[in-house]
């Protein structure tokens, strides 16, 4: 059990890494370990400026994750117009989202029992 908690670790500091890296905004994780009958153990959401600052966030994560763990999404869905994509990692699921459809669909809301985690940026927003 010990080593999948790390794992996990490991993959989260690297998405947090490479949403960084390109400069995505708003970067919140959502524990759901706590709630019954949830999909995975985490949730990472952040959002980009436009559609091709949402693709860059998204291409960074994998690349990010691809090289340093080799592992890479089970499942990618939101690419084609990228308001909202949604990578699974399976224990950890990341969604990117343009500030509109964020506020739109309110994933912190909808998962308002979930422990919350506000990431600092290290660049002025």
């Amino acid at each position: 059990m010990q080593n999948r908690k790390s794992s996990v670790d490991e993959l989260i500091a690297l998405i947090l890494t490479g949403i960084e890296d390109v400069k995505g905004h708003d970067i919140n994780i959502l524990d759901l370990r706590e709630i019954e009958n949830t999909v995975c153990d985490y949730f990472i959401i952040c959002n980009g400026t436009s559609n091709t600052h949402v693709n860059a966030i998204v291409g960074s994560v994998q690349k990010t994750v691809s090289k340093a763990i080799h592992d890479k999404p089970w499942h990618v869905e939101g690419s084609d117009n990228a308001e909202w994509i949604l990578m699974d990692y399976v224990n950890v699921v990341v969604h990117v989202f343009q500030k509109h459809a964020r506020s739109y669909y309110d994933i912190e809301g909808l998962w308002g029992d979930a422990k919350v985690t506000s990431i600092e940026s290290s660049f002025n927003q």
